[in-house]
C-alpha cells in the first residue's frame, strides 16, 4: 500500500502530497471493508424507489470519515451523512466522499464499483482518489501533480473521431422524470460512436476515461461526490470536463460531459 501511494508523490514536500497520501490511505482502508463484505448477504435499505444503501456504504463511510478527521481539520461532505441534513460550507476546504459509488452493482454482485474521495477548495478539486477494491486499482490525482493508476502515470486516449470512440453514460435515479431527455441523448449519440457502456458508477467511469479505457462520458442529475474525484483524474490525465453545452463546470453542477478532449466538441454538439 505504501509503495503504491509514494510512487504518486513526485514532490513529497508539497502540501497536496500530504492530502493525497491521506485520501489514498482512507480509500484503501475502506476498500478492505467493502471487499470483505462483497460476497456476504447484504442489509439493504431504500432511499428512493431505486436508490439503495447497504451495510457496506455505511461501514466504508464510517472508516473514511474517522480517518479524515484524524488527519485533517477540513469539513467532510459524505453521501450517506448528507441525507441527515446540516449545513456544509461548499467553498471552504472540504472533503467530498462517496463511500461506495455503484451501490446497486455491489448489492447485485456486479463487480463495478469504487470508493471516491476528493479534497476541494472553492468548489475546485485539489486531490482526487478513486479506488476499485475488487480489481485493486487505485486511481489518484493532485492538481498540477498529474494522475496515476497504482503508481503509473495516466493519460487519456488519443482517439479523434466519434466513430472510433467508446463512450459511457449513466441514468439518473429520477429516471421517470428524465426519461425523454435520456432517450433523446442516447438516440443522438449511439449511432455516431463505436459503442456505448452504461455500467452504473460515475466515479469509476471517469477513472476509466482518465486511463484511456473510455473516450467520453456524460450524465445528468449527479451529486458532488459522484464527480469531484473523477473530474480531477480526467483533467490531470489530459482530458476535458465541462457542462453538456461546453460551459464552465464544478462538482456542484448536476450534469457533466468529460472526454479525452479531442471528441469533446463533437459530443457537446450532440448533447447540448
Amino acid at each position: 500500500m505504501v509503495q503504491r501511494i509514494e510512487a504518486c508523490l513526485t514532490d513529497p514536500d508539497r502540501p497536496l502530497s500530504d492530502l493525497l497520501r491521506v485520501a489514498c490511505t482512507a480509500a484503501l482502508r475502506a476498500g478492505e471493508i467493502v471487499r470483505e463484505l462483497y460476497e456476504k448477504p447484504h442489509r439493504i435499505k431504500m432511499k428512493g424507489a431505486i436508490d439503495l444503501v447497504t451495510e457496506a456504504d455505511v461501514a466504508s463511510e464510517q472508516a473514511i470519515v474517522e480517518y479524515l478527521r484524524q488527519h485533517s481539520g477540513a469539513e467532510i461532505l459524505a453521501e450517506e451523512a448528507s441525507a441527515e441534513g446540516g449545513t456544509i460550507e461548499e467553498n471552504g476546504p472540504l472533503w467530498v466522499v462517496d463511500p461506495l459509488d455503484g451501490t446497486t452493482n455491489f448489492a447485485h454482485g456486479f463487480p463495478y464499483f469504487g470508493i471516491s474521495i476528493a479534497y476541494s477548495v472553492a468548489r475546485a478539486s485539489q486531490v482526487g482518489v478513486v479506488y476499485c477494491p475488487l480489481q485493486d486499482e487505485l486511481f489518484c490525482a493532485g492538481r498540477g501533480l498529474g494522475a496515476w493508476l497504482n503508481g503509473r502515470p495516466l493519460k487519456v486516449s488519443d482517439r479523434q473521431g466519434l466513430i472510433e470512440s467508446l463512450v459511457a453514460t449513466g441514468f439518473p435515479y429520477a429516471i421517470r422524470e428524465n426519461l425523454p431527455a435520456v432517450l433523446a441523448q442516447l438516440g443522438r449519440v449511439l449511432p455516431r460512436v463505436r459503442d456505448l457502456r452504461r455500467a452504473g458508477a460515475a466515479a469509476v467511469d471517469l477513472a476509466y476515461l482518465a486511463c484511456g479505457r473510455l473516450d467520453g462520458f456524460w450524465e445528468l442529475e449527479l451529486k458532488p461526490w459522484d464527480t469531484a474525484a473523477g473530474q480531477l483524474l480526467v483533467e490531470e490525465a489530459g482530458g476535458r470536463v465541462s457542462a453538456l453545452a461546453g460551459g464552465a463546470w464544478n462538482p456542484w453542477c448536476q450534469e457533466i460531459l468529460a472526454s479525452n478532449g479531442m471528441i469533446h466538441a463533437q459530443l457537446s454538439e450532440l448533447l447540448a
